[in-house]
């Protein structure tokens, strides 16, 4: 099998990737280790109830512990299944800010500003709810609006946020992201739009681009500098198979998966490799290392009963109702994101950038639990520090296939991490205590102790945490001068022909938002990037 570009992940970025370059006019194959995205629930917005922890259409791993958090081995979940984690995720829909593409380009890397990234955030979306042309698209496959069910709680929630100080914004992703507004989403009405319904589902009626699922990519072919294709098997198969690429492999995986694939081929530390007994085919030391994540905390409620919180709308009779709404295209629970409201806050009113994100949703969720209600009506509000500058590894333990990389966060370990995450969940706790939230709050049920001083909270961000499902930055961009960098500008792997990493795992410093409008974007640019790059060379030839 031979194709001019073969791509390795059917997730955001390897969705989008496929429908520009065989819009191109180039023949297209990508390789998907999970099944189709055929799961009913994947349409339902909280359907994420049933499918955050399906093993059928996710990867579980578990995160290595560490002393800053309390030795806890905390598990993260990701998509496996055409559209990737954007076919599970929580659909908010935030880009992060000016400065964090910015700080891109500041460390090497021409072109990564925000005014020439700008254009991609609105080339991918088309926004339904308003907003600046300036800032928004209206154009592009990946419907985006904000979030329908809006709610008397809710609005309580964006009342107190705006007594401690907080501006209410129309548009988090227009000029300015500091303020607390509504959700944005990638919802059409009422049902969830992944890259595979944007993307990869019209590439393949459109210009036949070859899907392969259940097809696990075992490692990348190199041969003179040059990668040239892939070894993977189908459906647990006994046989390898090879694919070849003409013009380029692109690894797609995801900031966990893809530099664990590198590692398998020989490209990586060639200290672990050798270790490992696996050919150093180039030795990369950047591959795996700078992985980020923003770690989040949750404060959760008990309020009063009968106000209509998920947790009565969503068993029993009412969510018959509920059901029946949903399906006549009227806002209901189903339509619910991870989340009602988001609010972004800064540390120093002077600075122009905001240092962490408030969440809050009118549900009770299980302590330490992914994405389950409680028993009682309840809120749940969460707490993350936008630019996390704690760094930790993936690094792979064998070149089984099957067996998962060793990854290791190192949450909390910068002092400034530490420092905003207090001041956050102190935030979040005063808007908790709002005169708008008072009426309706019966108890504070976590943290389950009262928190007083500031090494109290630090001691409950330590034992409560989690990840926020926001892995980035394992095969970092940057210049050849950087030692820690894995691809240039351009997305190419540093030494080698004909290979590129184009996903989360590019980002040399986490953005300040949940990542798939960035990979979004990385995706569209990388497209771009490649079909430039192709074109340049037939001209030279």
């Amino acid at each position: 099998m031979e194709f001019d570009f073969v791509i390795v992940g059917a997730g955001t970025a390897g969705s989008c990737l496929a429908y520009r370059l065989a819009e191109g006019g180039f023949k297209v194959c990508v390789l998907e280790a999970g099944p189709p995205d055929s799961n009913f629930y994947i349409r339902i917005p909280s359907g994420i109830m049933k499918i955050s922890s399906d093993p059928r259409i996710t990867w579980r791993f578990d995160l290595q512990p560490n002393p800053r958090t309390l030795e806890r081995t905390i598990p993260m979940f990701l998509g496996k299944t055409l559209g990737g984690s954007s076919s599970i995720n929580g659909m908010a829909y935030n880009r992060g800010q000016r400065s964090d593409f910015d700080g891109w380009e500041r460390a090497g890397n021409p072109g990564w500003d925000y005014q020439s990234v700008l254009p991609y955030f609105r080339k991918s979306e088309r926004y339904v709810s308003g907003g600046d042309d300036q800032f928004r698209g209206r154009l592009g496959p990946i419907p985006i609006s904000l979030l329908e069910s809006q709610d008397p709680i809710s609005d309580r929630f964006i009342k107190g946020a705006i007594e401690t100080g907080i501006p209410f914004t129309d548009d988090y992703n227009g000029v300015e992201q500091e303020g607390v507004s509504y959700l944005q989403g990638a919802i059409l009405k009422g049902k969830r739009w992944s890259s595979a319904d944007g993307y990869l589902h019209p590439a393949k009626r459109r210009f036949g681009v070859e899907v392969m699922t259940d097809a696990l990519v075992e490692r990348v072919l190199v041969r003179d500098g040059r990668a040239t294709g892939v070894e993977f098997r189908q459906a647990g198969g006994a046989s390898l198979q090879t694919i070849h690429s003409k013009v380029a492999t692109i690894i797609s995986a995801g900031a966990t998966l893809s530099p664990a694939l590198l590692q398998r081929s020989g490209i990586g530390n060639a200290h672990h490799l050798q270790g490992l007994g696996i050919p150093v085919v180039h030795n990369l030391p950047g591959v795996g290392e700078n992985f980020s994540d923003h770690y989040s905390v949750r404060m959760v409620a008990r309020i009063r009963a009968g106000l209509g919180t998920i947790n009565e709308r969503a068993r029993g009779v009412p969510l018959l109702w509920e059901i029946g709404k949903w399906m006549m295209g009227k806002p209901s629970v189903l339509a619910q994101q991870s989340m009602s409201v988001f609010t972004f806050c800064k540390l120093d009113k002077s600075s122009p950038d905001t240092d962490y994100s408030l969440m809050f949703l009118p549900a009770a969720l299980k302590a330490g639990m992914t994405r389950r209600l409680d028993e009682f009506p309840g809120v749940t509000g969460g707490a993350w520090q936008q630019r996390p500058e704690s760094r930790g590894f993936i690094r792979i333990q064998s070149s089984n296939v099957h067996e998962a990389p060793i990854i290791q966060p190192n949450y909390l370990d910068a002092e400034i991490d530490r420092q905003v995450l207090v001041a956050a969940i102190k935030h979040l706790a005063r808007v908790f205590r709002s005169d708008a939230m008072k009426p309706i709050i019966e108890e504070i049920t976590l943290p389950v102790k009262e928190c007083r001083t500031d090494d109290e909270w630090l001691d409950y961000i330590r034992g409560y945490g989690m990840t926020s499902y926001h892995p980035a930055g394992t095969c970092k961009m940057g210049p050849s001068s950087d030692p820690a960098a894995v691809i240039d500008p351009r997305l190419k792997v540093h030494g080698l022909q004909g290979l590129y990493v184009i996903d989360a795992s590019m980002m040399p410093t986490q953005p300040s938002g949940n990542l798939n409008a960035a990979v979004m974007m990385i995706a569209e640019k990388g497209a771009d990037m490649i079909l430039e790059d192709v074109r340049q060379t037939r001209v030279a030839a």
